[in-house]
């Protein structure tokens, strides 16, 4: 039997908190209707369809790349980590994978990269759901830890909200020291 699933992930661009993945495999007995690229959907649509899509996928999983692992590796590299990752905790596993974008993790099975995938594959659409929603709600749980940055509000994105926060408080735990806005502010500190 042909398990497909699709990956995505959630959370490249932002300073702060970890980056996501998510895999999904649909249920073609179980069609959810509305999935396009959650950046096309408003967040109240996305909240609507996540548990929708858990609630009907065959399978479904999220993983991270923690900030440090972001530091460490590069964006790209947490990226791919995070889509590994939410592939191999698949259950059952799938048999093949399309992938967002225009890079494969390496994985033990056949996959293939489509960009602009989360607007053409349903499997796509829908881990592209789960990933942002699921992010999302970390970085509302880490603005309840770290108040000052206003993550609830832009979820760890360089908004001038954000960035003002930052030049005021520094960069907090969770913050990427790897990324430009976060490391001048660390360079800043020790001259």
């Amino acid at each position: 039997m042909i398990l497909t699933c699709g990956v995505d992930e959630a959370g490249r661009g932002p300073l702060a908190g970890p980056v996501c993945a998510a895999a999904v495999i649909l249920d073609p007995a179980r069609p959810i209707v509305g999935l396009k690229d959650s950046k096309q959907l408003s967040a109240a649509r996305r909240d609507q369809l996540a548990p929708e899509i858990k609630a009907n996928a065959l399978a479904w999983a999220v993983a991270y790349a923690s900030e440090e692992e972001i530091d460490r590796l590069n964006i790209l590299q947490a990226t791919l980590l995070a889509m590994r990752r939410a592939v191999l905790a698949l259950n059952p596993a799938a048999t093949d994978a399309l992938i967002d974008g225009n890079r494969c993790p390496e994985l033990p099975i056949p996959a293939r990269a489509i960009v602009k995938g989360d607007a053409l594959e349903p499997c796509i659409s829908a881990a592209s759901i789960l990933a942002k929603t699921e992010r999302d709600k970390v970085l509302r749980a880490l603005a309840d830890i770290y108040p000052a940055y206003g993550f609830e509000r832009h979820a760890g994105y360089p908004t001038a909200e954000h960035l003002a926060a930052l030049e005021v408080f520094g960069p907090c735990a969770v913050h990427r020291k790897s990324f430009g806005p976060v490391k001048r502010i660390l360079q800043k500190t020790l001259v």
